[in-house]
């Protein structure tokens, strides 16, 4: 594999045409997986003119927010020094020089950015229930199995076994088994075909690590933020809600929030952080568990407007659907208020509402024209009775900024209530992960209470 992609990187030097393997902008293990394994196959299976080149679709300075791919790729012996990133090629440029075939693996929908590439999409090779409307007219392959690396695992065995070595079938092996929640049957994750490709590599590769150990491995490394700054720690798990010229981020950071507020200079990294994306607030949601296996979550709203930053506490510490139950923590950074909260099963996803209603609160109490935010001070009487006014209904939909798309959040594929197939292959975060372990967590604490009794 190393000589096949060092191989890669020396074509870009070259004029000439290219068939592009592209993963998914959220550039998950299985997508990273999935595009290497497929360009190296039909490198080693078709004519010799012709160049296949996985890329990453992501920047190169991203990957340390992806700590299982990290890993992973340290583990198999493949350095990150000859991987190929978004942008460091420019397929815009090759499609219009007519040098550009592209095939995408697991995805069959462009960006709007990509719009114009559509032309070039040659193949689709996906396990995601096809959008027939914005599917590219060409050869696709769709089927729903937990891991888009099942149907490489698939191709390869059926087309050119041969050509299977033990590093590749390392990586297709660890990242179906991490897809699938380690073949676990209660979480249904995992379909025949891919329990099938599963043990078609063990016994072909009987030395390839055990199930639970890289399972576990892999896992460990998606929660790991060492080494991060404090940018790339809240980048690392976002989203963003912008709003009559307000701009929210919303971040999960997996760490006690004492700890995060002692990280050395935080208040001069927030406020960068803020100004590099116009950020009018940021929203820390800490998470982690406690030495009882309990989960425990924080909050820390950092906003230097006085008015904007009074109003979401205020709405977020009043809030009666969900019920937060937040008491303050002592924080000495001025713009910055801290909690903790009380109810554990508020995850972000039911925060963000909050937030837009929040957002409301403030404009209705200010008085402001869309897009003219002003600064003005605002006291908690005006807030709580424009709370009383506010509905209490959730506001539906996330309005996105589109000039400034917030980082796709590293997907977590994993622990999921249902069997995927119902609704088509969901796509999960960290945040949801952590839901569902304290969910587990929990149901765990009531039996064990129940079996005492």
């Amino acid at each position: 594999m190393e000589d096949y992609l060092q191989d890669c990187r020396a074509a870009l030097q070259e004029s000439r045409p290219l068939h592009v393997v592209l993963g998914n902008e959220a550039c998950d293990l299985d997508s990273v997986v999935s595009a290497l394994a497929l360009a190296f196959y039909l490198a080693k299976t078709t004519e010799a003119e012709e160049v296949f080149v996985p890329v990453l679709n992501i920047k190169r300075s991203e990957l340390p927010l992806r700590g299982d791919i990290v890993f992973f790729l340290q583990k198999v012996h493949i350095p990150e020094s000859i991987l190929i990133f978004r942008d460091e090629i420019d397929l815009h440029a090759l499609h219009q020089a007519g040098q550009l075939t592209l095939i995408l693996v697991d995805h069959h929908i462009l960006p709007k950015s990509d719009t114009a590439l559509e032309e070039a999409v040659a193949e689709v090779l996906d396990h995601r229930p096809i959008e027939q409307k914005h599917c590219p007219p060409c050869h696709v392959s769709v089927e729903l199995v937990g891991s888009c690396a099942t149907l490489v695992t698939e191709r390869i065995l059926q087309g050119a076994p041969e050509i299977l070595d033990r590093q590749t079938a390392a990586l297709l092996h660890g990242t179906i088994i991490l897809d699938c929640v380690n073949m676990d049957l209660k979480i249904g994750k995992a379909t025949p075909k891919d329990s099938k490709y599963v043990e078609k590599l063990e016994a072909l590769f009987p030395d390839l690590p055990k199930r639970n150990d890289i399972f576990d491995s892999l896992q460990k490394a998606k929660f790991d933020i060492s080494g991060l700054t404090t940018e790339q720690m809240l980048r690392k798990d976002q989203k963003t809600i912008y709003r009559q010229g307000i701009k929210v981020a919303i971040s999960a950071v997996y760490m006690d929030l004492e700890a995060f507020l002692e990280r050395s200079n935080l208040l001069a990294d927030l406020h960068a952080f803020c100004q590099a994306h116009s950020y009018d607030v940021l929203v820390a949601m800490t998470i982690f568990f406690n030495t009882h296996n309990e989960p425990v979550r924080q909050l820390a709203i950092f906003c230097p407007h006085v008015a904007l930053r009074t109003t979401i506490c205020g709405v977020l510490e009043c809030s009666h659907s969900p019920p937060l139950k937040l008491t303050p923590a002592s924080s000495t950074h001025p713009n910055l208020h801290a909690y903790l909260q009380g109810n554990t099963q508020v995850s972000r996803k039911k925060l963000l509402p909050l937030l837009q209603e929040a957002l409301s609160v403030y404009f209705e109490s200010m008085k402001i024209p869309s897009g003219q935010p002003e600064t003005a001070d605002v006291s908690r009487e005006q807030v709580d009775k424009e709370l009383d006014r506010a509905s209490n209904s959730l506001i539906s939909g996330l309005s996105q900024d589109e000039e400034d798309p917030p980082l796709p959040p590293t997907p977590m594929n994993s622990l999921v209530d249902e069997c995927p197939l119902d609704q088509g292959l969901p796509k999960l975060s960290a945040e949801a992960v952590f839901e569902k372990c304290s969910q587990i967590s929990l149901s765990q604490s009531t039996t064990a209470s129940l079996s005492k009794k």
